[in-house]
């Protein structure tokens, strides 16, 4: 079994419950205010290591009261490594507003992800065996993501990348990527094309070996470079709040591909554990419990799927 190795950004969720996104200009009253830990990168590495999987999770934090929240809440994951480099900036954040029907929309801050430098990067990547999946997210800069991946291709990791936010060029990075993970929105963003099908079969022309593209209640596709698409229904649920729902995939999927169970349990599992979280508020406190999480793996595994 190998290991998960995720290279990302952690901070703290500041959410309010909102009956509309604000116009402009607009005072906007919210209610159900709420705040934990947070950050993609933290969210996946929880989500993988509460599956099961050895995780090694390097990140940047703050020298705040907010950096060492979010240093005890990781503490308590027992993740098989956890460096908390020091920034000097305070810790990031974000605030999500979540309409009454579980979307949401998100805005963040991330300077200390932003300051995890090339050689950072490159140095953790050095870790990673064969055997391991290397998880990145979009929250670092375009030059210490491409440093990770280069250096993970060359030590014959998967390489699997989650390339939200978009806030720099993805297209360029993507022949390094095993496997690419987005969602409908980000998935026309980086290829121009607003159909999933042909999206996600053009991010596999850009380079991804495999292309999943998450369909919220619709499900998610996949892609592969022979140009095979797949579609994966998702359960039939009343979702309450998606925040969290795409990190939980991600998180999930990389636990059960470094297990050695394969894509197609990978994305069976990752998509029932991600119906969970979007029944529930927030995201870090709806990430899947250890033990929901082993009931759904051993489901599929004896399904032999």
């Amino acid at each position: 079994m190998g290991q998960v190795l995720v290279l990302g950004n952690a901070g703290l969720d500041l959410t309010l419950q909102v009956p509309r996104l604000p116009e402009k200009g607009e005072t906007l009253l919210g209610d159900s205010a709420n705040s934990a830990p947070g950050g993609k990168g933290l969210n996946q590495a929880v989500a993988a290591a509460r599956t099961g999987a050895q995780v090694v999770f390097h990140t940047a934090i703050g020298r705040d009261s907010q950096g060492a929240e979010i240093g005890a809440a990781l503490a308590a994951e027992g993740m098989t490594e956890l460096e908390l480099h020091q920034a000097p900036y305070s810790s990031d954040f974000s605030l999500l507003m979540v309409l009454p029907d579980g979307e949401n929309s998100i805005v963040s801050m991330g300077s200390c992800a932003a300051a995890l430098t090339e050689e950072t990067a490159e140095i953790f990547s050095a870790k990673a065996t064969a055997a391991d999946v290397v998880l990145l997210q979009g929250n670092l800069t375009q030059a210490s993501t491409l440093a990770a991946l280069a250096t993970a291709t060359a030590r014959d990791a998967t390489t699997l990348f989650n390339p939200a936010p978009l806030w720099w060029e993805v297209g360029p990075l993507l022949p390094l990527c095993d496997i690419v993970v987005t969602n409908r929105g980000e998935a026309e963003v980086i290829t121009g094309i607003s159909q999933p099908p042909e999206a996600a079969a053009a991010l596999c022309r850009l380079g991804a070996s495999v292309a999943i593209i998450t369909l919220g209640a619709g499900g998610c596709l996949t892609s592969d470079s022979d140009g095979t698409i797949r579609h994966y229904p998702a359960s039939q649920i009343r979702a309450i709040d998606t925040t969290g729902c795409g990190d939980t995939f991600c998180g999930v999927f990389a636990a059960v591909l470094a297990m050695g169970l394969g894509q197609e349990t990978a994305i069976n599992v990752a998509q029932s554990a991600a119906a969970l979280t979007a029944q529930r508020r927030g995201a870090f406190r709806a990430l899947p419990s250890r033990d929901e999480l082993a009931v759904l793996v051993a489901r599929y595994k004896s399904l032999g799927n």
